[in-house]
């Protein structure tokens, strides 16, 4: 995976702050429910916190292979950490030390930034430069690094981590959200029915299409459509890319095989005008339903 045109610093590290939203505590936080909070992280030290929680997650519990790096520090970093916001779950009923746990995150990156910093990370999978060409006037946000705490992963945590991120994408007012997701396993045979699937019924209309880079491209016509069981197909899928097809997201031509991360990639296009409107509604057209 190609990295921003930068090094970052431990002095980088050392003076992250929440960015976009702004960093002060009344704006960051974007929701509520229960002992949960979703806000954006305020300090170097949450995003250490987060990073944490994606390394037990991607190098823990999935098959991701740590670098010396990682294992020393057992935490999962890259290069776009510095320059990305990052949505955090916060329990306040449950802390550590005297800080709320976080038990749910996910990292945002704004258009804006990635181009003054060298690009998106999925650029390194995916051709998005064509789709940005093709939408000259579009704010596009990159989601990703996307994990939850095992005890929290159900409807609770999972709908205000997309509460908080439609509140961003409101008060930054974004207008197309992409980004990798990922189906585990590195054998695209093996996924023959999940990868056929989002090519049959959920591939990305033209304006919105794009493709897996040309020295990265798995086909994903690896059966006929008339092979494909729908029903079987989405029991199989991981319950993030069945959560963007719900929102109404569709899928680029191709996947990637990442083989650090043990997963097979895809490639996400969710405008926001196609945003399914009963969706829309649960979460307020404000963001009101889960507001702070």
């Amino acid at each position: 995976m190609g990295a921003p045109a930068f090094i970052p610093t431990l002095q980088a590290y050392g003076g992250l702050r929440a960015r976009g939203v702004g960093a002060d505590k009344a704006s960051d936080t974007l929701g509520r429910l229960g002992s949960l909070e979703v806000r954006l992280a305020r300090t170097a030290a949450e995003v250490r916190r987060a990073q944490r929680l994606r390394f037990d997650v991607f190098y823990g519990e999935m098959s991701a292979i740590p670098d010396a790096a990682a294992r020393l520090s057992r935490r999962d970093v890259d290069a776009y950490d510095a320059v990305c916001d990052h949505l955090l779950v916060v329990d306040h009923g449950a802390s550590i030390g005297n800080k709320p746990a976080v038990v749910g995150t996910y990292r945002l990156l704004r258009q804006n930034v990635a181009e003054r910093h060298g690009g998106f990370y999925s650029q390194g999978e995916f051709e998005v430069d064509a789709l940005l060409t093709r939408h000259p006037g579009a704010r596009f946000l990159e989601l990703g690094r996307s994990c939850v705490l095992e005890p929290y992963r159900n409807k609770r945590t999972v709908e205000l981590l997309w509460h908080g991120i439609w509140t961003y994408v409101l008060r930054n007012r974004m207008d197309v959200m992409i980004g990798c997701a990922s189906l585990e396993g590195t054998d695209p045979a093996a996924l023959a029915l999940q990868l056929a699937f989002l090519h049959h019924h959920a591939a990305a209309p033209e304006p919105w299409r794009t493709r897996a880079l040309p020295g990265r491209y798995v086909d994903m016509n690896r059966l006929p459509k008339d092979a494909v069981d729908p029903k079987m197909a989405l029991k199989t899928l991981p319950p993030l890319i069945k959560g963007y097809l719900r929102l109404g997201a569709s899928f680029a031509d191709g996947a990637v095989v990442d083989r650090q991360f043990g997963t097979t990639d895809v490639f996400v296009v969710l405008p926001v005008a196609a945003i399914s409107a009963r969706y829309i509604e649960h979460f307020g057209a404000g963001a009101e339903r889960h507001a702070a």
